[in-house]
């Protein structure tokens, strides 16, 4: 059986800086965060023949083509499902590289999501709804009209079940800003915050407060991924794919999965982690650091169990530990996340693994042989390993 593990890398990254105003198009924060990466790579924008980026980029690839002066585009790819995109374009540009499809592929994610609009209002069924918006028929009439109302669903049955409390969740937002203060490129750089900071934060939808939620942000993120064979030429250490895959769980549904036999547990992830171990042949000691998607503080922990960093219903001693922070078993979101640095769907989160892996991290917690990378949690998901080569 054929495996993409081991034959695609990373090789470039580029970003804009992160805001709550851009000043500028979405198109033109997509150019910028591209000729950055391929700047990083020494590629050529010529080289480009491959594009893959998320079904909610408001940036066709063909624009963003011509936008760069491509020349000749072979490949070009969407993912759907939000934030649960965020690792599966460089899967996809890893499984294009491997067939010979392409030869370099730009993943990219471009939004002005805090200054032209806004992920965290409320949503309505639409007029006419489609197959995917009608069970929202079921929620919104009764008040659940936001992501985080969505979240707040499981994290209540999840804290029930396992004895989770919301300091747990605060021991969450306060390591992200801990990293995100030493981070030059953060938002909230400079701006840690503590427990009590944490507690103190009006609610939103219980158990969810404000420092439990991501940041609106505008900015952009692009990733280069080309063959190994043509990486090892290149001005980078490449950064090279150990796994990548996807994975959508029963009875899936955006953000709704309420009708599954046990709705505290993140299905998808688990289809995720069995699909990147396999492929891999690592398993969780192996792993030094984690990217682990942080919309919402109370995904992290059945994403950490998921991967098998804590037992079933232990994540939260694995947190009190202090195992996430720098210097314990498995520093995460080094960057900030997106409770800290920036909300560019997780993207941002992609540039971190491969910083991580070539040890250039502003956090660097040593040397990394492996690091996850994980994508959007209550929705269909992706997620990879990476490794210095």
């Amino acid at each position: 059986m054929g495996t993409i593990s081991n034959q695609a890398a990373i090789v470039g990254i580029g970003a804009t800086e992160f805001s709550k105003n851009s000043g500028r198009s979405e198109l033109r924060l997509a150019v910028e965060a591209t000729l950055s990466a391929l700047e990083d790579a020494g590629i050529d924008r010529a080289e480009v023949d491959g594009l893959s980026t998320y079904t909610m980029d408001n940036n066709p690839e063909i624009e963003l083509f011509r936008a760069i002066g491509g020349k000749q585009l072979k490949f070009f790819s969407r993912i759907h499902y939000g934030g649960g995109a965020a690792c599966a374009p460089i899967a996809h540009a890893a499984m294009a590289v491997a067939t010979g499809v392409a030869n370099v592929v730009v993943c990219y994610r471009a939004m002005n999501e805090r200054s032209q609009y806004r992920f965290g209002t409320g949503h309505t069924p639409p007029p006419v709804p489609t197959a995917e918006t009608a069970h929202y028929g079921w929620y919104t009439p009764y008040g659940l009209i936001s992501p985080a109302s969505w979240v707040a669903m499981q994290a209540q049955r999840y804290m029930h079940d396992h004895g989770a409390t919301t300091e747990d969740l605060g021991r969450i937002s306060v390591a992200m800003r801990k990293h995100a203060a030493t981070n030059p490129n953060a938002w909230f750089y400079e701006q840690p915050i503590t427990l009590a900071d944490h507690q103190a934060s009006r609610w939103i939808v219980e158990p969810l407060r404000l420092l439990d939620c991501c940041q609106e942000s505008d900015g952009a993120v692009a990733v280069v991924v080309t063959s190994l064979e043509y990486a090892k030429k290149l001005k980078q250490t490449p950064v090279v794919i150990r796994g990548a895959a996807q994975g959508a769980g029963d009875d899936s549904q955006m953000m709704t999965s309420y009708y599954r036999k046990d709705i505290g547990r993140i299905s998808e992830m688990n289809i995720v982690a069995e699909q990147l171990y396999a492929q891999s042949g690592l398993r969780p000691d192996d792993i030094q650091a984690a990217i682990l998607y942080d919309h919402f503080t109370p995904f992290v922990m059945p994403q950490l169990e998921a991967f098998g960093f804590a037992k079933e219903g232990q994540a939260k001693d694995f947190i009190r530990e202090g195992n996430i922070e720098l210097g314990g078993r498995l520093p995460i979101n080094t960057h900030g996340g997106q409770l800290g640095e920036a909300y560019i769907h997780g993207l941002n989160g992609v540039a971190e693994g491969v910083r991580l892996a070539r040890g250039t991290s502003v956090n660097q917690p040593g040397p990394v042989s492996n690091v996850l990378v994980t994508a959007g949690t209550g929705v269909p998901t992706s997620g990879l390993i990476l490794a210095p080569a």
